[in-house]
């Protein structure tokens, strides 16, 4: 019986460039995004596959391997290879300074946390430096898996002074929340954001495979009076965020 892929793969216009795996690639990762083949949907067996697009077995099954890695493809064993289930992206804006709970919360998504570490330590040469503290003091960790309904979205590792967060062990749902019950809540924050591959304990934890790209994203926040109040440091699912800015034109007038 004829699939939508086996249609599809009828007729391949392979984008230019870069190695013969990586073309493949390419095409079968923008089939996907446009909806011409949809979660569930197989693909065609390496052997006929490489037949349809002129390459080597090995060429294709790198192509094949890569996707999978990175989510996008699945492979059930003595079954084939299928279009994975594609989870729904949020997006995040970087203009506004708020707490996962309240960026679920808008858009009426159900947020659930899983507990990774919530106490007091000695701070790390990074943290001291961060949070302007001295050897002698200690810091308050906070590091939870967040979810929202059933999917694992990111994981937070926040570092506090222990004298802002005496007690990590109350922080409920919403980190932010408990700080301002005590006047600590930031007001503003420096966010740093770059590409990292995922190593075997994290993707674990977010339930992908290792190697796979995601966004590391460094965030240290402010009191009002300029004080530093809190370090975090973020993994967020490449698949399933989007970071949005609104960008305005300055004000060019006299140059």
């Amino acid at each position: 019986m004829a699939t939508a892929a086996d249609a599809l793969f009828e007729s391949i216009a392979l984008p230019p460039g870069g190695p013969l795996y990586l073309q493949l690639k390419r095409w079968i990762e923008a089939a996907v995004h446009r909806g011409d083949i949809k979660p569930g949907d197989a693909l065609p067996s390496e052997r006929d596959l490489a037949v349809r697009v002129e390459m080597s077995r090995v060429t294709v099954r790198k192509a094949v391997q890569h996707l999978v890695r990175e989510g996008i493809l699945v492979q059930r064993h003595g079954s084939g290879t299928y279009v994975a289930p594609q989870p729904n992206r949020v997006e995040q804006s970087l203009s506004r300074l708020t707490s996962f709970t309240e960026d679920m919360a808008r858009r009426g998504m159900l947020v659930s946390s899983t507990w990774l570490d919530r106490g007091l330590y000695p701070p790390s040469p990074e943290e001291i430096v961060a949070l302007g503290l001295s050897a002698t003091d200690s810091v308050a960790r906070v590091a939870r898996l967040r979810l929202a309904g059933n999917t694992p979205l990111a994981i937070e590792r926040a570092a506090l002074s222990s004298r802002t967060l005496p007690d990590p062990e109350r922080v409920g749902t919403s980190l932010y929340a408990h700080l301002e019950k005590t006047g600590s809540r930031p007001v503003r924050a420096i966010q740093r954001i770059r590409a990292v591959s995922l190593g075997d304990d994290d993707a674990r934890l977010l339930g992908v495979s290792p190697g796979v790209a995601s966004l590391h994203i460094e965030r240290t926040s402010y009191l009002s009076s300029g004080r530093v109040v809190e370090f975090t440091r973020s993994i967020y699912r490449g698949d399933t965020y989007d970071f949005v800015a609104e960008l305005r034109l300055g004000d060019v007038r006299g140059r």
